[in-house]
């Protein structure tokens, strides 16, 4: 009896792994195709989703979905309605994770409210209304050190970066900033200091933050847009300090 129980579990073991190996197998069939097919794409990786013949394909810090074959692509978000789950959320939330440790805060404008130990940093662009909408929620924001990387989106605000480099080089930065996004206060009008800007614009693509504002907590989670006080309280310190 012993020795069946050994064969079972040795079959039952090849059985699964076998299941294993093929998807792995369908997987790297999968990838390679898209190379040949997409070479102008950036792919990261693919994975089996729940639905029979569909495929989860990553592309930097996007997902889109397809076939087998690489031809049909689905973008969207996918649902687990069983357990009332936003799949493509979650896994989008997973590789959009930053490493805060590593973001440059000398280029960001640094404000302090109250004793300032918890963290966030955001990506703001002066002409921007919905970043604007979000100071005022910020300045409400008690015990927090915000890190303000200017991110002046000149396609749809032509005057942005010039504000941007007259916000950064006043005499008092943190002050200047809020006085124009909050009291509508215009800046002195200098903007040859040496400045972060361009630095700012290139990890802004590299993080793939494509509008303002843009927020990352502590512990490297990403929310785009406005909030209010109380979702930012919660959103905040669910970072940890």
């Amino acid at each position: 009896m012993k020795f069946r129980k050994y064969i079972f579990t040795v079959v039952a073991v090849m059985m699964v792994t076998s299941r294993v190996c093929a998807a792995d197998s369908s997987e790297a069939a999968l990838e390679k195709s898209l190379y040949v097919l997409y070479p102008s794409t950036q792919f990261t990786g693919v994975h089996q989703t729940g639905i029979a013949g569909i495929y989860e394909v990553d592309m930097g810090r996007n997902i889109g979905y397809t076939n087998a074959e690489g031809r049909f692509f689905i973008f969207g978000h996918v649902f687990d309605m069983k357990t009332q789950q936003d799949l493509t959320a979650q896994r989008l939330e997973e590789m959009n994770v930053v490493d805060f440790a590593q973001l440059p805060l000398k280029d960001a404008i640094k404000t302090v409210h109250g004793k300032g130990s918890r963290k966030v940093a955001i990506f703001s662009d002066p002409d921007c209304p919905y970043c604007r909408k979000l100071e005022t929620e910020l300045f409400k924001l008690d015990n927090v050190t915000i890190y303000t990387f200017l991110y002046p989106l000149d396609g749809l605000h032509p005057e942005s970066s010039k504000k941007a480099k007259s916000i950064w080089c006043s005499v008092d930065v943190q002050k200047a900033w809020q006085e124009y996004m909050i009291d509508s206060k215009q800046p002195v009008d200098k903007t040859d200091c040496a400045n972060p800007i361009d630095r700012n614009m290139k990890l802004g693509q590299t993080l793939n933050i494509n509008g303002t504002p843009t927020l990352i907590a502590s512990d490297g989670r990403v929310m785009p847009g406005v909030a209010s006080l109380e979702q930012l309280d919660g959103w905040v310190s669910k970072g940890g300090k």
